[in-house]
This record gives structure tokens, sequence and C-alpha cells, in this order.
């Protein structure tokens, strides 16, 4: 395959990245390879450490575990059968330990973590905990690794938080080679269009909930991951771009023979890539710069999730890499849209897969300079890797070239040629102003619903909006919804789902309407304009608390602006207004257990995250761009 030179927006943007990281880069290596040893940190175990760590195991594993020469993988799991995502995982652990003993190895169940659907939460006060959880998973993963019996990682998840969370948690064991193991998605059901029609008219009052539960059932219906491009399928394909998935295997159905052959293959890579099996490829050195900035371009060229704004930065700083919403922006300023996927299309992630998936789009990328193949994967070194597809004949896995040319350009279509890509920019355009910095998703908000000036209509949570919606008090005129007090320190910033059916509806009729908000609107924002994670958030004054119902605000998504008509001194001299939860309000669904993550949680452009982060030292020379 012949690459094109690195583009010279996403070459500066990955040098700046380098720059920047300077200092917490190498002290992260630093660690990580001081905490790699020349054999099983077992060894270093006393003898009752190491004896309560093989206890259950059976004989001929409790001689291995005795010794250096086999290694052993943990595998961390988010199986549970409430949710059809990490359903599958049930079965995983005996098929992945008979791989590895296949293959030379050991494994052992380390631990479990937490998942939760946001699909199920949405509009519920448990939505309160989903971005706190990704943390928690973290940290569950850590609890789960520590016990140092183990030479590599084998990381069950799928869904929202849980794999940012999966990563995070690795990447503090970044000596450990680790593989991360999807289970796929569902096979299509309802098409998402007529989902989200349904949806709509039921907003209306012109179907009831049967009619809508009906729809909603047969959308999100066996095992598998929900088949719309959200965060949980944003997940799959950052994943394997960042090297960490087998190739080609994000997107294959559960309980076919090719998904069986791929986890079995999973564990026998994860066996080679120890130091015992000859390839050590510990998970810190792969996930370095230019990792991480392949992954946004990927997440840009494909439409992804807006949630990703947070979790990628929250990743990049576990490896001691800064990246800021800066980087995605100019990125997204060069990279093109190449997906239309739903919420950005009609389409699902099994007809993104069939068209040619991640294959051709990493192959279309790296041929046009838009991804960087010198870097570090589970496969070895380069990410021409993942221009191949696995393929079963018979009961041998092998992987062949993927397809040279989109099967449906209606679908998936290359960075040059061809009938070109869907819009020239990634869709994704961070927007400053006077009430802040946020991120808005343009990839499935026409060109003329893009720049909204109007007055604001001030709520301080989803349901007063609602309320208002249903009463009609939102008819007639245009508006910009704000909903502040939703950020991570107010109450754990929930995804505000629930508000695109009533305000596609306003927007349908002709009314000019755009929401801000220091909250989420998740990994399926839709067709109007959303200015999300406003920083600084209401809850730490940020100037959204002092917004008025009638103040002008301009959402402007093809400038990046997000302004307010309000003098700046006259703004500043107005008392906040509103508040987040407290006292007895946060009392239920276990959200008084997370009063220390309210406390200490950073801001959205640092990744929302608990975790103690360090502000990045100043470049000695930002690079400057050049957006050809």
């Amino acid at each position: 395959m012949t690459e094109a030179p690195t583009h010279p927006v996403v070459a500066a943007v990955t040098q700046r990245i380098v720059e920047r990281s300077a200092a917490t880069r190498t002290a992260y290596l630093a660690r990580i390879r001081a905490a790699a040893s020349t054999g099983p940190a077992r060894g270093d175990l006393g003898c009752a450490n190491l004896a309560h760590g093989f206890a259950a195991s059976d004989a001929p594993d409790k001689l291995a575990l005795r010794g250096r020469v086999k290694p052993n993988l943990a595998i961390v799991t988010s199986y549970n059968d409430m949710l059809s995502a990490h359903q599958p995982y049930a079965d995983y652990p005996p098929v992945l330990k008979r791989a590895a003993a296949r293959a030379g190895g050991l494994a052992q169940v380390a631990g479990g973590v937490p998942a939760m659907c946001d699909g199920i939460t949405q509009g519920r006060a448990g939505m309160q905990l989903s971005l706190y959880s990704r943390d928690v998973i973290a940290m569950s993963a850590a609890i789960a690794l520590s016990h140092d019996m183990f030479d590599g990682a084998l990381m069950l998840g799928v869904c929202d938080k849980i794999v940012p969370g999966l990563l995070i948690g690795a990447l503090s064991f970044g000596h450990l080679p680790t593989v991360f193991v999807p289970a796929g998605p569902m096979a299509s059901g309802l098409p998402n269009s007529e989902k989200a029609k349904v949806r709509q008219l039921h907003a209306e009052g012109k179907v009831g909930r049967e009619e809508l539960l009906e729809a909603e059932a047969a959308s999100y219906h066996s095992r598998g991951t929900c088949t719309f491009y959200g965060t949980a399928n944003s997940n799959q394909l950052l994943m394997e771009v960042l090297g960490l998935h087998l190739p080609g295997s994000s997107f294959v159905n559960p309980g076919t023979p090719l998904r069986e052959a791929l986890t079995r293959a999973a564990a026998a890579r994860a066996v080679a890539i120890t130091r015992q099996g000859g390839e050590p490829t510990p998970i810190g050195e792969v996930v370095d710069e230019k990792a991480v900035v392949n992954a946004c371009v990927a997440l840009l060229a494909s439409g992804g999730s807006t949630n990703h704004t947070l979790h990628l930065v929250a990743i990049a700083r576990a490896a001691g890499i800064h990246l800021t919403w800066d980087d995605l922006s100019d990125l997204s300023a060069v990279v093109p849209s190449l997906c239309r996927i739903y919420p950005n299309g009609s389409a699902d992630v099994n007809h993104f897969h069939a068209a040619g998936g991640i294959a051709f789009l990493v192959q279309t990328l790296l041929r046009h300079g838009l991804l960087h193949d010198d870097v570090l994967t589970i496969m070895g070194r380069g990410l021409h890797h993942y221009t191949r597809e696995p393929v079963l004949r018979g009961e041998d896995l092998t992987w062949e070239e993927g397809p040279k040319a989109s099967l449906d350009h209606d679908v998936l279509r290359p960075a040059a040629g061809g009938p070109g890509p869907f819009a020239p920019d990634g869709g994704l355009k961070l927007l400053r102003g006077p009430l802040g910095v946020a991120v808005v998703k343009t990839s499935a908000v026409a060109p003329e619903h893009r720049v909204v000036t109007a007055p604001a209509m001030v709520f301080d949570d989803q349901d007063a909006l609602l309320t208002a919606f249903g009463e009609g008090r939102l008819d007639g005129r245009d508006l910009v919804a704000v909903i502040r007090y939703q950020g991570p320190a107010a109450n754990g910033m929930p995804e505000l789902h629930k508000l695109t059916p009533a305000l596609g509806v306003l927007q349908d009729r002709g009314q000019r309407v755009a929401i801000v908000t220091d909250g989420r609107m998740s990994g399926a924002s839709g067709k109007v304009p959303a200015a999300i994670h406003v920083t600084p958030e209401a809850a730490v004054g940020g100037p959204l608390s002092r917004v008025q119902d009638g103040d002008v605000i301009t959402v402007d998504a093809e400038r990046g602006v997000l302004d307010l008509a309000v003098d700046p001194a006259a703004l500043q001299q107005r008392r906040p207004t509103g508040r987040a939860p407290e006292g007895p309000e946060w009392a239920g669904t276990g959200r008084e257990l997370f009063a220390a993550f309210r406390a200490t949680v950073g801001p959205a452009d640092a990744g929302a995250s608990v975790f103690p982060t360090h502000p990045a030292p100043a470049a000695p020379s930002e690079v400057p761009l050049v957006h050809a």
C-alpha cells in the first residue's frame, strides 16, 4: 500500500502533543519500565501470598503457577446478563483459559468491573452515576491487577464508560501486555430512522407508550451491542485503531463461528506478546502520542461519540500524554467525514462493517497521510496490520487484505477520489466565547441549522425543559435552551439525550433551536445543534450560572463561537441563580456515595476525572498549524 506523507496538520498536532507531554510521558514510561521484571511478578511473592493466588487452581495449573516459564493472563470482565452488550461474556473465561493453555500459557479471572447502561438510566437518577462509573471501573481493574500474579491481561468490555475505564486501569499497569476482547454488535433490527421517527411522534403525543416500546424492543432485541454509532461502538473502533483489538474483530456478531475463533485467537495473541511469549508488548508502550492522534483521527473520520472528547483526554493523561480539545478541533478541520452511521446517517454498524468497515477506513486514512503507520500494536509494529480482515477457512483463522474500495458509498467513502468524503471536516468543533468553551458535533446537524441566534430559556434540569415543552411554552418561538448545573461537579454530568426528540419537534416546525449545556448529549448527539460540555460549569461559578431568560445567545458551529449579547461587566455583576442538587436531593439511588467524586472531579476539558492530573508545562513553542 502506497502511503502519502503525513498530513502537515496531523504531524504538527502530534509534535506539539509530544512537546507538551515530554515531562509527564517520560515519567510515566520510567515508572512502567521499572515495574517490568525479567520474570513473572509472582516470582517475588512470598510463599503464603503465592499459595493464596493458586489455591483454587487445578493441579497442573498450580504446578505451572509455582514456576516462571508459563505466562499467566489476568481476565478482567464486565460480564452481567442484564446488558445485551456484556451478556455474551458469560461464556468467555473458559474459552479464553483453554485457548491460553493451548498457546502455552495460563489464565485466571482476576476480577470484575461494574457495567451500567446509559440506555437504561437515561433521564433517571442513576444517570448521575454514569460518568463517575468510568473511574470506578478504572479503580476496579487496578484492584484486579494488583495481585502481582500476572504477565499479561485480557480486558472484556464494550460499552460507554466500561472500555475507557478498563483502559485507564490497564495503563496504570502499563508494563503488562494487554489485549481487549470485544463481544460484537447484535444483528440489525428496526431501522434507526424508523425508531427515531416513533420517538419523535411519541414526544408530540401522536403515539402511545405501547407503540414506542414496541419500536424500541424491535431495535434493541438480542445479545450484543446496540447497533447505532454511539459511545459503545465508538469504543470498539478506537480500540482497534489503537492496536489493542485483533484486526477486524470489533463488529463481528456474537454467537458466530468467526466471533468464537477471534475470542480464542485473542487469548493466544495475549500469550504471544508477554515476555515469555517472545514478543513483549506492554500496553503503556502501545498507547503513545502517535496512537492517541490515530484514535482522534479515526473518531473524527467516522463521526464518533462526543463522549470521547472526555474519554480520550482522560485516557491520554493516564499514559502521561496531554491531549486537549484544541488538538481535536484542529484535527477535525482537516480530517474528512467518511462514514454515515446513525445518528449521522441511516445505516448501523453492521452496514458499516459490511461496506468495508474498519479495514477500509484505516486503509484510506493511511493512504492519504491522515494516520500514523509507525505505531506499536498487539500485532506488531505498523497500523497497516489493521487493513486486514479475519477470515475463517474451515477451522483455520487467517487474516487477508481488506477491500480497497467501499462496497457502499452511502455508508463509507474514501478520503479522496470516487464519490469523495461526505464532508471535508470531521464534524467536531470547539466553541469559545463569554460563556466559556464547549464542544459541538455537527456531523448530524444540517448546514442550515448550524448557526442559531435566539433568546435564552434557562432551565436547571432537563425535566424542567420537558415540562415546559409539554405545556407548550416552547412553541412558536426561536430559543436557545440553556440546561445548566449538569456538569461533572454538579451532578456527575448526566446525558441529556431525552431532550433531542422534543427539541427536534420544534426544529421541524421551523423554529430556530439550539442547546447550551454543561452536561452531555451522549454518543447519539442528534440533529439539533448542541454546545455541550461547557466549561467552566455552572456549579463552580461559570458564566452559565449568571445567564437569564431572554439573554440573546449565539451558537455558531461554523465559526466556532458561543456568544452572549450581555456586557461582560454587567454579567459579572449578576448574582448566580439556580443551583446544583444538594442535601436531601442527593439521597437515594446510590448518589450519596459519590460525594467525594463531586467534590474532587476535574473539569470536562481535562477529562472530567477524579484522578489527579498535573497541568502540562508550556511547550517551548507551539507548532503552528498549516490548514491545507
